[in-house]
Protein backbone atom coordinates (compact mmCIF):
# COMPACT_ATOMS: atom_id res chain seq x y z
CA UNK A 1 0.00 0.00 0.00
CA UNK A 2 0.97 3.10 -0.49
CA UNK A 3 2.61 5.54 2.18
CA UNK A 4 0.04 8.28 3.33
CA UNK A 5 -3.19 6.88 2.61
CA UNK A 6 -4.52 6.63 6.24
CA UNK A 7 -5.79 3.18 6.34
CA UNK A 8 -5.88 2.56 2.77
CA UNK A 9 -7.09 0.26 0.45
CA UNK A 10 -6.71 -3.17 2.87
CA UNK A 11 -8.43 -1.65 6.15
CA UNK A 12 -10.93 -0.91 4.16
CA UNK A 13 -11.48 -4.09 2.84
CA UNK A 14 -10.46 -5.94 6.32
CA UNK A 15 -13.05 -3.61 8.21
CA UNK A 16 -14.29 -5.47 10.96
CA UNK A 17 -13.05 -9.25 9.93
CA UNK A 18 -10.76 -11.23 10.48
CA UNK A 19 -8.03 -11.78 8.33
CA UNK A 20 -5.85 -14.75 7.39
CA UNK A 21 -3.10 -15.19 4.65
CA UNK A 22 -2.80 -18.16 2.23
CA UNK A 23 -0.24 -18.64 -0.69
CA UNK A 24 -1.60 -18.44 -4.43
CA UNK A 25 0.47 -18.85 -7.50
CA UNK A 26 3.41 -17.71 -5.62
CA UNK A 27 1.48 -14.12 -4.49
CA UNK A 28 0.29 -13.39 -1.07
CA UNK A 29 -3.34 -12.81 -1.07
CA UNK A 30 -5.79 -11.78 2.07
CA UNK A 31 -8.75 -14.22 2.29
CA UNK A 32 -10.99 -12.43 4.45
CA UNK A 33 -13.08 -15.23 6.42
CA UNK A 34 -16.62 -13.39 7.81
CA UNK A 35 -19.67 -14.23 9.32
CA UNK A 36 -20.79 -12.49 5.49
CA UNK A 37 -18.06 -14.46 3.57
CA UNK A 38 -19.29 -17.35 1.40
CA UNK A 39 -18.72 -20.50 1.89
CA UNK A 40 -18.46 -23.59 -1.14
CA UNK A 41 -21.84 -24.47 -0.52
CA UNK A 42 -23.31 -21.12 -0.89
CA UNK A 43 -21.54 -19.25 -3.66
CA UNK A 44 -23.62 -17.45 -6.28
CA UNK A 45 -23.75 -19.27 -9.59
CA UNK A 46 -20.87 -18.64 -11.34
CA UNK A 47 -18.57 -17.75 -8.72
CA UNK A 48 -15.86 -21.29 -8.26
CA UNK A 49 -13.62 -21.91 -5.36
CA UNK A 50 -10.34 -23.72 -5.39
CA UNK A 51 -8.98 -26.07 -2.52
CA UNK A 52 -7.10 -23.21 -1.14
CA UNK A 53 -10.13 -21.12 -0.66
CA UNK A 54 -9.40 -18.81 -4.00
CA UNK A 55 -12.75 -17.42 -5.48
CA UNK A 56 -12.43 -17.35 -9.61
CA UNK A 57 -15.05 -16.21 -11.97
CA UNK A 58 -14.93 -15.95 -15.81
CA UNK A 59 -14.01 -11.98 -16.16
CA UNK A 60 -16.93 -11.82 -18.80
CA UNK A 61 -19.17 -12.13 -16.27
CA UNK A 62 -18.06 -9.13 -14.70
CA UNK A 63 -19.44 -5.10 -15.68
CA UNK A 64 -17.98 -1.81 -14.15
CA UNK A 65 -18.48 -0.65 -11.11
CA UNK A 66 -21.30 1.89 -11.07
CA UNK A 67 -19.44 3.82 -8.36
CA UNK A 68 -16.33 3.80 -10.78
CA UNK A 69 -14.31 6.83 -10.58
CA UNK A 70 -12.14 6.13 -14.27
CA UNK A 71 -13.70 6.90 -17.06
CA UNK A 72 -10.56 7.51 -19.49
CA UNK A 73 -8.45 4.60 -20.10
CA UNK A 74 -4.89 4.72 -22.02
CA UNK A 75 -5.30 2.20 -24.44
CA UNK A 76 -1.55 1.84 -24.65
CA UNK A 77 -1.10 1.15 -20.97
CA UNK A 78 -4.16 -1.22 -21.30
CA UNK A 79 -2.23 -3.16 -24.35
CA UNK A 80 1.05 -3.14 -21.69
CA UNK A 81 -1.13 -4.90 -18.85
CA UNK A 82 -2.90 -7.11 -21.24
CA UNK A 83 0.17 -8.63 -22.37
CA UNK A 84 1.62 -9.05 -18.51
CA UNK A 85 -1.59 -10.38 -18.03
CA UNK A 86 -1.57 -12.76 -21.00
CA UNK A 87 2.03 -14.24 -19.15
CA UNK A 88 1.41 -13.82 -15.51
CA UNK A 89 -2.25 -14.00 -15.23
CA UNK A 90 -3.94 -11.92 -12.22
CA UNK A 91 -2.23 -11.83 -9.41
CA UNK A 92 -4.35 -9.44 -7.32
CA UNK A 93 -7.84 -10.42 -6.68
CA UNK A 94 -10.21 -8.59 -8.58
CA UNK A 95 -12.61 -7.18 -5.68
CA UNK A 96 -16.14 -7.65 -7.04
CA UNK A 97 -20.50 -7.55 -5.51
CA UNK A 98 -23.39 -9.48 -6.94
CA UNK A 99 -25.27 -8.06 -8.94
CA UNK A 100 -28.10 -10.15 -8.18
CA UNK A 101 -28.47 -11.09 -12.37
CA UNK A 102 -25.96 -13.67 -12.80
CA UNK A 103 -23.30 -11.06 -13.06
CA UNK A 104 -21.29 -9.04 -10.99
CA UNK A 105 -19.92 -5.30 -10.17
CA UNK A 106 -16.57 -4.59 -10.08
CA UNK A 107 -15.76 -2.55 -6.99
CA UNK A 108 -11.99 -2.89 -7.49
CA UNK A 109 -9.69 -3.96 -10.67
CA UNK A 110 -11.55 -2.69 -13.92
CA UNK A 111 -8.31 -2.33 -15.51
CA UNK A 112 -7.30 -5.66 -14.90
CA UNK A 113 -10.50 -7.25 -15.75
CA UNK A 114 -10.60 -5.51 -19.24
CA UNK A 115 -6.66 -6.72 -19.33
CA UNK A 116 -8.06 -10.10 -18.67
CA UNK A 117 -10.80 -10.31 -21.36
CA UNK A 118 -8.40 -8.92 -23.74
CA UNK A 119 -5.63 -11.44 -23.16
CA UNK A 120 -8.29 -14.14 -23.59
CA UNK A 121 -8.52 -15.70 -19.67
CA UNK A 122 -11.08 -18.12 -18.96
CA UNK A 123 -11.27 -17.36 -15.48
CA UNK A 124 -9.67 -14.61 -12.64
CA UNK A 125 -9.38 -14.44 -8.80
CA UNK A 126 -11.81 -12.37 -7.13
CA UNK A 127 -13.10 -11.24 -3.77
CA UNK A 128 -16.76 -11.38 -3.10
CA UNK A 129 -17.84 -8.55 -1.29
CA UNK A 130 -21.10 -6.23 -0.09
CA UNK A 131 -20.71 -2.85 -0.28
CA UNK A 132 -23.14 0.33 0.18
CA UNK A 133 -23.02 3.22 -2.80
CA UNK A 134 -20.74 4.95 -0.76
CA UNK A 135 -18.10 2.48 0.28
CA UNK A 136 -18.03 1.39 -3.22
CA UNK A 137 -17.08 4.66 -4.30
CA UNK A 138 -14.54 4.94 -1.44
CA UNK A 139 -13.29 1.95 -2.24
CA UNK A 140 -12.88 2.06 -5.95
CA UNK A 141 -11.44 5.91 -5.58
CA UNK A 142 -8.67 4.78 -2.53
CA UNK A 143 -7.21 1.54 -5.17
CA UNK A 144 -7.10 4.00 -7.53
CA UNK A 145 -5.32 6.57 -6.29
CA UNK A 146 -2.94 4.20 -4.81
CA UNK A 147 -2.04 2.91 -8.04
CA UNK A 148 -2.01 6.54 -9.80
CA UNK A 149 -4.97 5.19 -12.54
CA UNK A 150 -6.56 8.10 -12.32
CA UNK A 151 -6.18 11.29 -14.34
CA UNK A 152 -6.51 14.57 -12.43
CA UNK A 153 -10.41 15.17 -13.74
CA UNK A 154 -11.27 12.23 -12.96
CA UNK A 155 -9.73 12.26 -9.60
CA UNK A 156 -11.45 15.10 -8.61
CA UNK A 157 -14.69 14.33 -9.81
CA UNK A 158 -14.49 11.50 -7.44
CA UNK A 159 -13.74 14.02 -4.64
CA UNK A 160 -16.58 15.69 -5.33
CA UNK A 161 -19.30 12.80 -6.15
CA UNK A 162 -17.85 11.56 -2.62
CA UNK A 163 -18.49 14.59 -0.96
CA UNK A 164 -21.88 14.59 -2.27
CA UNK A 165 -22.92 10.88 -2.09
CA UNK A 166 -21.50 10.77 1.95
CA UNK A 167 -22.27 14.70 3.04
CA UNK A 168 -18.55 15.34 3.28
CA UNK A 169 -17.01 18.47 4.19
CA UNK A 170 -13.48 18.72 1.77
CA UNK A 171 -11.95 17.82 5.86
CA UNK A 172 -13.43 14.32 6.04
CA UNK A 173 -12.86 13.36 2.40
CA UNK A 174 -9.32 13.75 2.39
CA UNK A 175 -9.08 12.39 5.96
CA UNK A 176 -10.80 9.48 4.28
CA UNK A 177 -8.60 8.79 1.49
CA UNK A 178 -5.20 10.03 3.00
CA UNK A 179 -4.39 12.86 1.32
CA UNK A 180 -3.68 16.59 2.73
CA UNK A 181 -6.58 18.75 2.93
CA UNK A 182 -4.90 21.78 0.07
CA UNK A 183 -4.14 18.33 -2.29
CA UNK A 184 -7.94 17.87 -2.34
CA UNK A 185 -8.65 21.33 -2.41
CA UNK A 186 -6.30 22.22 -5.57
CA UNK A 187 -7.99 18.94 -7.01
CA UNK A 188 -11.73 20.03 -6.99
CA UNK A 189 -11.31 23.60 -7.94
CA UNK A 190 -9.79 21.58 -12.11
CA UNK A 191 -13.88 21.22 -12.17
CA UNK A 192 -13.87 24.91 -12.70
CA UNK A 193 -12.83 25.13 -15.53
CA UNK A 194 -14.10 24.82 -19.37
CA UNK A 195 -14.90 21.60 -19.94
CA UNK A 196 -12.73 21.44 -23.31
CA UNK A 197 -9.76 22.41 -20.92
CA UNK A 198 -10.76 19.50 -18.86
CA UNK A 199 -10.63 17.23 -21.32
CA UNK A 200 -7.12 18.70 -22.59
CA UNK A 201 -5.62 17.77 -19.19
CA UNK A 202 -7.24 14.36 -19.53
CA UNK A 203 -5.66 14.27 -22.91
CA UNK A 204 -2.07 15.17 -21.69
CA UNK A 205 -2.49 18.44 -23.63
CA UNK A 206 -1.42 20.26 -20.74
CA UNK A 207 -0.53 19.87 -17.31
CA UNK A 208 -1.83 20.51 -14.04
CA UNK A 209 0.73 22.73 -13.66
CA UNK A 210 -0.91 24.66 -16.50
CA UNK A 211 -4.51 24.30 -15.53
CA UNK A 212 -3.72 26.05 -12.34
CA UNK A 213 -2.16 29.26 -14.13
CA UNK A 214 -5.28 28.89 -16.22
CA UNK A 215 -7.93 28.63 -13.29
CA UNK A 216 -5.98 31.95 -11.65
CA UNK A 217 -8.13 34.02 -14.17
CA UNK A 218 -11.19 35.32 -13.83
CA UNK A 219 -13.57 34.34 -16.70
CA UNK A 220 -13.92 31.70 -19.09
CA UNK A 221 -13.05 33.75 -21.78
CA UNK A 222 -9.64 34.57 -20.63
CA UNK A 223 -9.12 31.14 -19.53
CA UNK A 224 -9.46 30.20 -23.38
CA UNK A 225 -7.08 32.74 -24.30
CA UNK A 226 -3.86 31.26 -22.18
CA UNK A 227 -4.92 28.01 -23.23
CA UNK A 228 -4.43 29.13 -26.90
CA UNK A 229 -1.11 30.52 -26.10
CA UNK A 230 0.15 27.44 -23.89
CA UNK A 231 -1.01 24.68 -26.55
CA UNK A 232 -0.03 27.05 -29.51
CA UNK A 233 3.47 28.25 -28.62
CA UNK A 234 4.24 25.36 -26.48
CA UNK A 235 4.66 27.47 -22.96
CA UNK A 236 6.37 25.90 -19.92
CA UNK A 237 4.25 26.54 -16.42
CA UNK A 238 6.44 29.30 -15.60
CA UNK A 239 5.73 31.30 -18.63
CA UNK A 240 2.00 30.20 -18.18
CA UNK A 241 2.21 31.95 -14.79
CA UNK A 242 3.83 34.52 -15.82
CA UNK A 243 1.58 35.49 -18.81
CA UNK A 244 -1.44 35.09 -16.40
CA UNK A 245 -0.38 36.91 -13.82
CA UNK A 246 -0.05 39.93 -17.27
CA UNK A 247 -3.29 39.28 -18.16
CA UNK A 248 -4.59 39.55 -14.45
CA UNK A 249 -2.79 43.25 -13.45
CA UNK A 250 -2.52 44.71 -16.70
CA UNK A 251 -3.72 43.44 -19.88
CA UNK A 252 -7.26 42.12 -19.28
CA UNK A 253 -9.08 40.99 -21.86
CA UNK A 254 -12.75 41.98 -23.15
CA UNK A 255 -15.59 40.61 -20.76
CA UNK A 256 -17.21 37.94 -22.09
CA UNK A 257 -20.85 38.45 -22.94
CA UNK A 258 -22.90 38.00 -19.61
CA UNK A 259 -25.12 35.95 -20.84
CA UNK A 260 -23.67 33.67 -23.95
CA UNK A 261 -27.32 31.91 -24.88
CA UNK A 262 -28.80 35.37 -26.41
CA UNK A 263 -25.85 34.85 -29.09
CA UNK A 264 -27.95 34.75 -31.83
CA UNK A 265 -24.95 34.26 -34.31
CA UNK A 266 -24.67 31.30 -36.91
CA UNK A 267 -23.23 28.18 -34.81
CA UNK A 268 -21.22 27.62 -37.78
CA UNK A 269 -19.54 31.62 -36.97
CA UNK A 270 -19.09 30.59 -33.09
CA UNK A 271 -17.32 27.28 -33.89
CA UNK A 272 -15.01 28.83 -36.49
CA UNK A 273 -14.69 31.98 -33.47
CA UNK A 274 -13.49 29.25 -31.31
CA UNK A 275 -10.98 27.64 -33.25
CA UNK A 276 -9.27 31.08 -34.17
CA UNK A 277 -8.95 32.20 -30.72
CA UNK A 278 -7.62 28.45 -30.39
CA UNK A 279 -5.17 28.86 -33.18
CA UNK A 280 -3.81 32.99 -32.27
CA UNK A 281 -4.42 32.35 -28.48
CA UNK A 282 -5.85 35.77 -28.27
CA UNK A 283 -9.29 37.25 -28.13
CA UNK A 284 -10.61 37.62 -31.05
CA UNK A 285 -15.13 38.52 -32.32
CA UNK A 286 -16.23 37.59 -35.68
CA UNK A 287 -19.38 40.10 -36.58
CA UNK A 288 -21.25 39.77 -39.62
CA UNK A 289 -22.25 36.19 -41.19
CA UNK A 290 -20.50 34.00 -43.49
CA UNK A 291 -21.36 36.68 -46.37
CA UNK A 292 -20.21 39.41 -44.70
CA UNK A 293 -18.47 40.91 -41.21
CA UNK A 294 -15.31 42.00 -39.51
CA UNK A 295 -12.62 40.28 -37.67
CA UNK A 296 -11.43 41.56 -34.42
CA UNK A 297 -8.08 40.15 -32.99
CA UNK A 298 -6.85 41.72 -29.73
CA UNK A 299 -3.08 41.81 -28.81
CA UNK A 300 -1.47 42.88 -25.30
CA UNK A 301 2.25 43.75 -25.86
CA UNK A 302 4.08 44.30 -28.65
CA UNK A 303 5.48 40.93 -29.17
CA UNK A 304 1.97 39.64 -28.61
CA UNK A 305 1.13 41.61 -31.87
CA UNK A 306 4.21 40.00 -33.40
CA UNK A 307 3.06 36.80 -32.51
CA UNK A 308 0.13 36.74 -34.47
CA UNK A 309 1.34 38.92 -37.24
CA UNK A 310 3.73 35.74 -37.75
CA UNK A 311 0.94 33.05 -37.29
CA UNK A 312 -0.80 34.87 -39.80
CA UNK A 313 1.66 36.15 -42.40
CA UNK A 314 2.73 32.69 -43.61
CA UNK A 315 -0.78 31.93 -44.90
CA UNK A 316 -1.20 35.29 -46.95
CA UNK A 317 -0.13 36.52 -50.24
CA UNK A 318 1.93 39.15 -48.98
Amino acid sequence: MAKGLGKGLGALMAESEEEDVVETTGVQIKEVQSASSPKASNLPLGITQDEDGTLWVDPNLLKPNPRQPRTYFDEEKLAELTESVRREGILSPVIIEDAGDGTFYIIAGERRTRAAKKAGLERIPVQLRKYSDEKKLEVALIENIQRADLNPVEEAQAYYRFMELANLTQDQVAERVGKNRSTVANCLRLLKLPEDIQNALVQDKITSGHARAILSLDNDTDMRILYGKITGQGLSVRQSESLAKEMREGNPSIPAPAVRKEDKRDPNLIALEQKIIDRLGTKVQLKGSFDKGSITINYFTGDDLDRIFNLIVPHANL
